[in-house]
């Protein structure tokens, strides 16, 4: 009886339970939220049943750089010549060589130098191999098919490993550019597309073909693919002027010592690595393998302008996985035009929703593009001078597997501007630095009354010398007056007066509103002048001349380092006086008559510096005035009165 009773107890009790959270599911599903204009049109998207075919893991893999300048630096400084301690007897490698070469177009032969470099790779290289394995699961196949289809070597795909670490962004000191290293005029020769937003030598598909083009080109020249590997690397003029140096040999190892000696590693290590590749398994090396073992992709042409983050809105894809998928694009945006077909690769079912849905896409990116700021109208240009541009600093650690471009992508600035920050020479940067980034915001301030500082009184003399008015601008600190303070208060912080506070502020008593800018320091003028190099000068003798620093002349004129080129025309900054006060002074019948006539002296203007003073004055010198005035340094201070004996 009792048991019945709790059965009904808890059925009338779950019944009551559901029939509340009914009504509430009714009154949430009565609430309509406001969708934003992504939102609605993703809403209305076909969708497909297909399975994304990339996990996150290997995509950070495929994304990674750091492996190209490992190989690079390998390529350089490895001395085939030195022995390397490694379990491999010389027989078993010997043996080994002699089955790869058995099915390969190459002359594999054993040698010492190849032997220490195969060896150096597996006791050193290990890790990078297992990664570069994981990599080529997805390039290799697409490599084979366009060398099979130009009956190039297979073999050849172990080159991409060696020339850029399976990196489609790589850039070497040299400029040369994609999984191929192609330069800019090699590049343009196999009709390579190289414009503002697109560097074709970084597609995988126009790169690949065109290296096969190239493979075939150099063939038919020498009639070797082991100096095809040769020519590659030094160019098909080194390799013939080795070739007549070493008496008319054309092995590539009797020619290696009279080739270039990037290219006398070049080539062991694209046998190292194949050994590596094909041996893999008896050396203990596991390849890292995703989850999806085939990164299922393909293309489409585009009918209209878009950015990577508005397709990464629309599609819900990582920025950095377009970047990866579609790497000629240098700067995050796909260009339209008529004359010329522009491609988008995709994932499988990101493929889907794009061709399904590709009309409402464009309509996204064109209202997107719409909403971005338009040059000022008249009215919008005089608001906006009432408004102050602030530059706000900060720094950003570099995680391992960032580079520059995404970094520069998700802070709204240009890689260049990341380089000139921070000093960069190359696009290589290491996991754990610090990166400086530089903003600019437009600060809203209170219409303010244009301030009229008086030109000092003076009596000028005949032998004063007025000074032609340049293009000047005006330059002024100001301060927010925060809850508290006073004009008292802020006077004293700034050494100043509230007299001279009031002047430029246009101020008829001491009250001031919290929230309000003041103008602290007195507008000052500035005049630009250009220096143009001549031979012989560098930074630290024109920061002499015009008695300004070093970093002051390269923050004028943007420069990064302390290079300058002869002929080129430096930006100089210096103040701009109206006129210039230089009052005569007789000497008194009492002294000793003075050589000169009479000796003048000139009154220091607030902005003056011993050199604007020296330009001023003809015939007179930064030295001279130290010396007739016994100063040391070049701080002067307005007011103070200098002899002018010359």
């Amino acid at each position: 009886m009792n048991l019945r009773n709790t059965t009904l107890l808890v059925v009338l009790f779950s019944a009551t339970f559901y029939a509340q959270e009914s009504t509430l599911a009714d009154v949430n599903t009565t609430a309509e939220t406001k969708l934003s204009y992504l939102d609605s049109i993703k809403s209305t998207f076909q969708k497909h049943d297909i399975a994304a075919c990339v996990d996150e893991r290997w995509m950070n893999e495929l994304s990674n750089q750091d492996l190209f300048s490992e190989m690079i630096a390998d390529i350089e400084n490895t001395n085939i010549d030195d022995k390397v301690d490694y379990d491999l007897s010389t027989e078993l490698l010997k043996e080994r060589l002699k089955a790869l070469d058995a099915k390969s177009a190459f002359h594999i032969e054993y040698n010492p130098g190849l032997e220490n470099i195969i060896k150096h790779y597996l006791k050193n290289r290990k890790r990078s191999y297992e990664r570069l394995m994981a990599l080529s699961q997805y390039y290799f196949p697409i490599f084979e098919e366009a060398l099979a289809k130009y009956n190039v070597p297979l073999e050849i795909k172990y080159l991409a490993v060696v020339e850029s670490a399976l990196n489609p962004r790589a850039v070497s000191r040299a400029g040369a550019t994609g999984l191929w290293q192609f330069m800019y005029g090699t590049g343009k020769q196999y009709n390579l597309d190289i414009t503002t937003f697109t560097d074709e030598r970084s597609d995988l598909l126009k790169a690949t073909d065109a290296a096969c083009q190239y493979m075939v080109n150099m063939y038919k020249i020498f009639g070797d693919w082991d100096l095809v590997l040769a020519s590659y690397n030094a160019g098909p003029g080194n390799v013939t002027k080795a070739i007549r140096r070493s008496g008319g040999k054309q092995n590539y190892w009797n020619i290696r010592p009279y080739l270039p000696k990037e290219t006398q590693g070049y080539v062991p290590a694209f046998l190292a690595t194949m050994y590596v590749f094909e041996y893999h398994k008896e050396h203990g090396i596991k390849p890292e393998k995703p989850i999806v073992h085939h990164f299922a992709t393909d293309t489409i042409m585009v009918k209209s302008k878009m950015s990577f983050k508005q397709l990464s809105d629309i599609l819900d894809l990582p920025v950095d996985q377009l970047q990866f998928l579609n790497p000629s694009y240098k700067r995050d945006f796909i260009p339209f035009q008529e004359d010329k077909k522009h491609f988008l690769r995709l994932p499988l079912d990101k493929i889907a929703v794009f061709t399904s849905n590709e009309n409402k896409i464009y309509a996204y990116c064109d209202y997107d593009f719409n909403q971005r700021e338009k040059p000022f109208s008249s009215e919008e240009l005089v608001a906006s001078s009432d408004a102050s541009i602030v530059s706000k600093t900060k720094y950003h650690k570099v995680r391992r597997g960032e580079s520059l471009g995404l970094i520069a992508q998700r802070n709204g600035v240009s890689v260049s501007e990341l380089k000139r920050w921070n000093g960069l020479r190359s696009n290589n940067i290491v996991a754990g630095r610090s990166l400086k980034i530089i903003k600019e915001e437009r600060v809203a301030v209170a219409p303010k009354k244009v301030v009229e500082t008086p030109v000092p009184k003076a009596v000028v003399s005949s032998d004063s010398i007025r000074v032609k008015e340049a293009k000047t601008i005006e330059t002024a600190k100001f301060h927010l007056v925060e809850k508290g303070e006073s004009l008292f208060s802020i006077a004293q912080k700034y050494d100043v007066t509230s007299d001279e506070l009031k002047e430029w502020n246009n101020l008829e008593d001491e009250a001031i509103q919290s929230g309000s800018k003041l103008i602290v320091t007195a507008l000052e003028k500035q005049k630009t002048e250009n220096h143009v190099v001549q031979s012989g000068e560098n930074l630290n003798s024109i920061a002499k001349k015009y008695d300004v620093t070093i970093d002051e002349l390269k923050e004028w004129n943007e420069l990064e380092d302390n290079n300058i080129k002869l002929g080129s025309t430096l930006k100089i900054m210096l103040p701009a006086d109206e006129e210039v006060v230089v009052a005569e002074v007789k000497p008194k019948k009492s002294e000793k008559q003075s050589p000169y006539k009479s000796e003048k002296v000139y009154i220091v203007q607030k902005g003056d510096s011993l050199f604007s003073i020296s330009q001023k004055i003809k015939g007179v010198t930064v030295s001279d005035l130290k010396k007739w005035n016994g100063i040391s340094g070049k701080n002067i201070k307005p007011g103070m009165k200098l002899k002018i004996s010359g």
